[in-house]
């Protein structure tokens, strides 16, 4: 289902921790980055914190920038981000900065804390995601009702934590602040769990007074890098040479650890045959321990006939014994009748992703055709 991208935004000192134990919120941000902080507010289209932030900071969560709130206006857009909190228990206090500022609020919560909550009052749209907090029906939700694009997540921990550790998150972006807090007792940025292998790739780092912005993305298959990568098949798409009888596709093969396999097009190296699939299988080693745990990320789902070659692409990626296929376009009639690759590799239990949201991108250099 389409999400959101999904920002994660936080400051930490050098050891890892958020805040100290003391009454009053620790600063870490420089004032340059605070401006910073609300530049990437005004960009987006909600902002999310746990209830555990508005219970502990009592924060306003708002565009401080006129000329900011100006220009979202003037874009047709809110003055203010959707504003969004989660809590499990509903336990909130309905005079929190958080409800009186801004503009337009909604809660997450389960079925009792959604009784809890309309029982105190708490001003703004209470959604019930069931007996439990599920994180995927949440975006979903403000994905497909809500119309939000890109939601930026400010904490807390838990929170950040969870995201991180469902591949719900698309970017990190870290503050590093030049102090120790060292107390066991305060709160760090991320809890310990089971995390998405391999290593996030660092987009950005940049200095800001005295403290460092560093971005990363993740890499290894999962929600949210599954975007990265499917966008970067299609765009392998529109490197194969033009053809009217054949369609341009894009393919790139990755490990469970994020790290790239192997990447192909159709019409590759002169080959006025071979298919996007085939030519990035054809660079790996078939006796490759990490393609059981790959992901074939294809422009155009895979194919189960053809008449240049013995073996359609369904089929060699089946042979490759690759478990996982994410796609943006399911293939129309043009050439072969009824074709359904997804179908097939469902069949013979290849779990298969369809992002339709990159379909207009995977069709762009087959215009001519469809």
């Amino acid at each position: 289902m389409p999400y959101p991208h999904v920002l994660l935004s936080a400051a930490v000192s050098l050891d890892g921790y958020l805040d100290d134990t003391g009454p009053d919120r620790l600063l870490l941000s420089s004032p340059a980055d605070f401006d910073r902080v609300d530049e990437v507010r005004a960009s987006v289209d909600a902002i999310l914190i746990g209830a555990g932030t508005i219970r502990a900071d009592n924060p306003r969560l708002l565009v401080n920038d006129p000329g900011r709130r100006a220009a979202r206006v003037a874009a047709g857009k809110p003055e203010y981000p959707l504003k969004v909190t989660v809590t499990a228990t509903g336990d909130l206090d309905p005079d929190a900065n958080f409800w009186h500022t801004g503009g337009e609020k909604v809660l997450y919560t389960t079925e009792t804390g959604a009784e809890r909550a309309a029982a105190l009052g708490v001003a703004a749209d209470i959604v019930a995601l069931g007996a439990d907090l599920d994180w995927r029906r949440l975006l979903e939700h403000l994905h497909d009702v809500r119309g939000v694009r890109r939601l930026m997540v400010e904490g807390g921990g838990t929170v950040h934590t969870q995201l991180l550790q469902q591949g719900l998150a698309d970017e990190v972006q870290l503050v590093l602040a030049p102090l120790f807090v060292g107390d066991p007792k305060a709160p760090r940025l991320f809890g310990p769990g089971g995390y998405q292998a391999g290593r996030l790739r660092l987009l950005e780092s940049r200095r800001i007074e005295d403290v460092v912005l560093m971005r990363y993305e993740p890499t290894a298959p999962g929600f949210a890098a599954d975007r990265h990568w499917l966008r970067l098949a299609c765009e392998l798409a529109a490197e194969c040479p033009p053809s009217r009888t054949a369609f341009s596709v894009g393919a790139v093969v990755v490990a469970a650890d994020g790290t790239e396999l192997a990447r192909g097009h159709s019409r590759e190296a002169g080959d006025p045959v071979v298919h996007a699939e085939e030519a990035a299988l054809a660079k790996i080693d078939p006796a490759d321990p990490r393609l059981p745990a790959a992901t074939v990320y294809t422009s155009l789902e895979p194919c189960t006939h053809r008449s240049s070659r013995p073996h359609p692409c369904a089929e060699l990626i089946l042979r490759a014994g690759v478990r996982r296929v994410v796609t943006a376009w399911r293939e129309p009639d043009t050439f072969v009748a009824a074709a359904d690759g997804t179908g097939m590799l469902r069949d013979r239990g290849v779990a298969v992703v369809v992002l339709g949201e990159y379909e207009d991108l995977a069709k762009a250099p087959n215009a001519h055709l469809v």
